[in-house]
C-alpha cells in the first residue's frame, strides 16, 4: 500500500501499512493526542504491546505520513474469540460468531492536521481491506460526547447496538456494523439526549439501534431507530 493524497490544507500525504518499524512513532503521535485532549478518558490508548500486537498479523494499522513524519494511524484488530469482554457478546451475538468479528481500534490524527477529513479517509481505505470472507462483524466502542469519533463511526454505517460500562467503568457506547446486513427499513425512530443514559439503555434493550446522531437546540441528540 503507497497511496498519495492532497489534503485540505493542500499538505500531501502518503498513507502505507505500519510496521514495526514504526511503533515508536506511533505512540510519540498518540501520546500527543492523548496530551490536545480536553478529557483523556475519551482514548483508550494502545500499549507498547498491543501496538506490536496488532502489526505482527493480529490486525491492520495504516498511517498517514507527511514528509516522512506520521500525522495520523487507524488499526484494525482482530480479537481473541475466547477473550473476556469481548465485543461480540455486548453486540449480542452468538459466541460462535465471535470468531468473525474485527474490531476498529484506536484512530488518531495530529492535532495541527485536524479538519482534514484524515480520521475518515483513514477509515474508508482500512475498512475496504478487511477480508469479509474470515470477517463479517465490525465492532467498536467510543464514549459518550466524543464528537468526533461518533460521527466518524456513524459515517462508516456503524450502528449503536449498546450503552455499558467497559474498561474500568468507563461509559461506553458499543458500535457494530454488519457486512453482510440485507437492507432494511425502520418502523419507528425517536430522538434521545446523548446525556440520557437511562433512556437510551432501555430502548437498546428493548431492540432498537443508534442509527445517527444530531444537534437540536445546541444540546447533542442520538436518534434511535425500531426494525421490524
Amino acid at each position: 500500500m503507497n497511496e498519495k493524497h492532497v489534503l485540505r490544507n493542500e499538505k500531501e500525504i502518503t498513507i502505507k501499512e505500519c510496521t514495526v518499524e514504526h511503533i515508536e512513532a506511533l505512540q510519540a503521535l498518540q501520546i500527543e493526542v492523548i496530551q490536545s485532549l480536553t478529557i483523556d478518558s475519551f482514548l483508550q490508548p494502545l500499549s507498547k504491546e498491543e501496538f506490536s500486537h496488532i502489526v505482527t498479523g493480529n490486525g491492520l494499522m495504516i498511517g498517514a505520513f507527511h514528509e516522512e513524519d506520521l500525522v495520523a494511524f487507524r488499526a484494525l484488530l482482530i480479537p481473541d474469540e475466547n477473550e473476556e469482554d469481548h465485543l461480540g457478546e455486548d453486540a449480542g451475538l452468538e459466541k460462535e460468531e465471535w470468531r468473525s468479528v474485527i474490531y476498529s481500534e484506536v484512530s488518531n490524527v495530529k492535532p495541527s492536521f485536524r479538519g482534514n477529513g484524515l480520521q475518515k479517509l483513514l477509515g474508508k481505505i482500512i475498512f475496504n481491506k478487511i477480508d469479509q470472507e474470515k470477517h463479517r462483524y465490525i465492532c467498536a466502542t467510543v464514549a459518550p460526547f466524543n464528537i468526533a469519533s461518533l460521527l466518524d463511526k456513524f459515517a462508516h454505517d456503524l450502528q449503536i447496538v449498546a450503552l455499558k460500562e467497559k474498561y474500568d467503568d468507563m461509559l461506553r457506547y458499543v458500535f457494530m456494523k454488519d457486512l453482510q446486513q440485507e437492507e432494511r427499513h425502520a418502523t419507528d425512530r425517536i430522538l434521545i439526549d446523548m446525556a440520557d443514559t437511562k433512556k437510551q439503555q432501555a430502548l437498546l434493550a428493548e431492540g432498537w439501534i443508534g442509527t445517527s446522531m444530531q444537534k437540536v437546540d445546541e444540546e447533542w441528540t442520538i436518534a434511535y431507530e425500531k426494525y421490524e
